[in-house]
């Protein structure tokens, strides 16, 4: 198969499924010009464990992991098959690392995954599979991780690191529509230094970006981000999928890393 292109994406808040604005249009949009991939491997915030653990069921369940929501949310499924051939294989690409990787045969795919694949892919004919982020992932060991499982991207597998650009969940009722400064900022700076794949930059974004420490409060948002970049040689394009500021903080801008195979 073709080697394939990484993505991150921004998938905002659950509703995010039934309320696609414009960042949902342009997913669909790829996902119809994009050759389907052998399988999705999804990196989430949503699941955080100990150690590594990767998915292996045959058709994984639909988690609805938030709660306060619209009733329709709690009615909807992402129904596609699991991979567990490419979840042994990422098992295989950790360990020369020193990684090991458990197996779980009951973990669904959390709304991290399945939201946005239902923008991707929506008749979810491309398998699905997840891997969780560790508790003590840091940035640095974030980007190694995207390094070591750069690898399937030749063997037909999609890298999609699901997250979100800017993630201030605290100020998100107080602006409206208003987009704040220091998000746009952070957007700005966010996206230069992903075109420029800018490693030190990235990594030390803390120190580096405007506003960092209030565009994420916590990292485990941004961290798939960087999962992503890991995963991409230095000169490869990126295409900006701008999907907008909402709530005035929370960005749903997602990049595309690589070539797009075409689809027939």
């Amino acid at each position: 198969m073709s080697r394939q292109p990484i993505l991150f994406v921004s998938h905002g808040a659950p509703t995010f499924a039934v309320e696609p604005g414009r960042a949902g249009a342009l997913l669909q949009a790829l996902g119809e010009r994009m050759a389907p991939p052998r399988c999705v491997l999804v990196v989430s915030p949503h699941w955080m464990t100990q150690e590594f653990a990767v998915t292996v069921s045959e058709r994984p369940d639909t988690i609805h992991d938030f709660g306060g929501f619209p009733a329709e949310l709690y009615t909807l499924r992402y129904d596609v098959a699991g991979a567990p051939d490419v979840a042994a294989r990422v098992a295989e690409l950790l360990a020369p690392a020193g990684v090991a990787v458990r197996s779980d045969p009951e973990r669904g795919l959390d709304h991290g995954a399945w939201v946005p694949m239902m923008h991707l892919r929506p008749r979810g004919d491309v398998p699905v599979i997840q891997l969780s982020m560790p508790a003590a992932l840091d940035a640095a060991s974030a980007w190694q991780l995207g390094e070591l499982l750069a690898p399937l991207r030749d063997e037909g597998v999609l890298i999609l690191g699901s997250g979100s650009l800017t993630h201030n969940l605290h100020e998100t009722r107080r602006y409206g529509d208003v987009v704040q400064e220091y998000a746009r900022a952070f957007v700005d700076w966010a996206r230069a230094a992903v075109m420029a794949h800018d490693r030190a930059a990235l990594v030390g974004y803390l120190t580096r970006a405007p506003e960092a420490q209030r565009a994420h409060p916590t990292a485990e948002h941004y961290l798939p981000l960087l999962v992503a970049c890991g995963a991409a040689a230095a000169d490869e394009p990126v295409d900006v999928i701008d999907g907008g500021i909402l709530r005035g903080v929370l960005s749903m801008e997602s990049y595309v890393i690589g070539a797009v195979p075409r689809s027939a």
